[in-house]
């Protein structure tokens, strides 16, 4: 088994028109055993803009300290809140400093630009190879069955109602067919004038 799958767990983040929406499932594991259903994947990162962190349990925490405290540094000295490409860049170089030892978790990131509005999205693999497409980004033990459900759902400028709608039967319909993540969802729309968190219950065995 590898490494990433150890602890199990997924994340999706899509565009839409003038949003964006990040969701995770809420499984913590070792391998096939459960140990909890309420480890959060996503964390906020400013007003604008989530991360999304899956693969082994400690490095989740550890990647997002210090990435939290990067950020802070940054804000002190630039006086001006970070952009979702700035933060993508940031956790790029930061992977790729640990190249030979790496981090064991795939990054997802999902916000809003704070000046323009414009939604973003990237992930990357391990040791920060990003990706920046214009539709979703997927990580995590089900990523394959996530690819094939949001190709089969998502579509450009999608309202934030349907872009609730798309993630959640994506995520659910992923992690359904997957036995080491799932056991509920919680799913994150970002827009200009709020954010919106909501919990999805789904089958717990």
């Amino acid at each position: 088994m590898s490494i990433l799958a150890y602890n199990g767990g997924c994340v999706v983040a899509m565009k839409g028109k003038n949003c964006v929406a990040i969701a995770t499932d809420h499984r913590f594991g070792v391998q096939a055993q459960t140990i909890a259903t309420d480890f959060e994947k996503v964390f906020e990162i400013n007003p604008h803009m989530y991360l999304g962190l899956v693969g082994l349990q400690t490095d989740i925490l550890t990647v997002y300290q210090r990435l939290l405290f990067r950020k802070n540094l940054y804000e002190v000295r630039e006086n001006r809140q970070m952009t979702p490409e700035r933060f993508a860049a940031m956790l790029s170089n930061f992977l790729y400093e640990k190249r030979f030892g790496p981090y064991f978790i795939e990054p997802v990131i999902a916000g809003l630009d704070p000046k323009t509005y414009e939604p973003f999205i990237c992930n990357m693999d391990l040791i920060g190879c990003p990706n920046l497409p214009n539709d979703f980004v997927v990580a995590g033990t089900c990523a394959e069955q996530l690819y094939g459900m949001c190709e089969t759902l998502w579509k450009p400028d999608l309202e934030s109602d349907s872009l609730f709608e798309v993630i959640s039967q994506a995520l659910v319909n992923a992690f359904d067919r997957d036995a080491i993540s799932g056991w509920g969802a919680t799913v994150y729309i970002i827009e200009k004038e709020k954010i919106t968190v909501k919990k999805l219950k789904t089958r717990m065995d």
